[in-house]
């Protein structure tokens, strides 16, 4: 899980359950987009440091696996530079290094993004995909099990939810489309989410819609796509977080930090309740991290 105000990443030991400083990023940055892809971790654009100002970056860089790697740099993005993106693998790929879909974020000029890119990190060549239906700036976004995508919240995107995948009386080989599902229960602004082991989608977390500094909350829902498409609430963290690290593993759901704020938590949905992990995060974070799970 790699901080996002430096170049450190600090990886959970889930046998141990301690946190182990691993090789650092090649490039230090903040908001970039993070996920597995295959047996590697991606991340992907942010900010970047310039001149005493943050600018979004289009740099791309990659950890493999194995023991002891450290981060690749990859080409960078043809699309430009971009951050408060979101990102999810594209596993049916013919691509040397996997392919990753960026939803949403801002640009270099700061201007919010509906877009949607798929991108080959071996070439860093970005194809555009269907927009979103609004901007979306860090929203939580995931594959469900039927590989159909869901992307919710984020500033712009409030409490709105939308769903890609095929026309539902369409021919197999349709176009994807964008389609609207029922709002969550609350606005939900640099939040995080990921798939239950049930399939359910869960959101977490947010903050007061108030921008980019805007006040933490602890509260969590899960949204269940079916014939009857619902949210419905789940346990609250111990924590308010806002742009913090969530990953699924196991069956269950791990977080870490937030701004200002070591604690890690799990969810064990068997036991329907969030347990405090022993060991805080060494680093304390001043504006958000990311996450992803091997």
């Amino acid at each position: 899980m790699a901080t996002r105000t430096a170049s450190d990443v600090w990886r959970l030991d889930l046998a141990t359950l301690q946190w182990e400083l691993i090789p650092a990023l090649v490039t230090a940055r903040i908001d970039n987009a993070c996920c597995a892809v295959g047996s590697s971790v991606a991340v992907v654009g942010g900010r970047s440091l310039d001149s005493a100002h943050f600018t979004a970056t289009a740099n791309v860089e990659v950890l493999p696996s194995r023991e002891g790697a450290a981060f690749v740099s990859l080409p960078p993005l043809s699309c430009g530079g971009i951050c408060g993106a979101a990102a999810i693998a594209v596993e049916e790929s013919d691509s040397a290094a996997g392919q990753v879909l960026l939803l949403g974020g801002v640009d270099s000029s700061n201007h919010p993004l509906s877009t949607v890119q798929l991108v080959d990190l071996a070439t860093g060549v970005c194809t555009p995909q269907s927009n979103l239906l609004r901007g979306r700036i860090c929203p939580a976004a995931a594959r469900l099990p039927d590989g159909r995508i869901v992307c919710a919240g984020g500033s712009l995107g409030e409490s709105s939810v939308e769903i890609w995948g095929p026309p539902g009386q369409g021919a197999q080989d349709a176009a994807w489309t964008w389609t609207e599902l029922p709002v969550m229960s609350t606005v939900r602004d640099d939040c995080r989410g990921c798939v239950m082991s049930d399939g359910r989608f869960a959101v977490l977390g947010r903050c007061t819609n108030d921008g980019w500094i805007g006040a933490p909350i602890s509260s969590c829902e899960a949204l269940t796509v079916d014939d009857s498409t619902h949210c419905e609430p789940l346990p609250p963290m111990h924590h308010a977080r806002r742009n913090f690290a969530c990953a699924a593993v196991a069956g269950c759901i791990i977080v870490a930090g937030r701004r200002n704020c070591q604690s890690a938590a799990v969810f064990d949905k068997v036991l329907g309740r969030w347990l405090r992990l022993p060991h805080d995060l060494p680093h304390v974070s001043h504006l958000g991290m990311s996450g992803a799970s091997l």
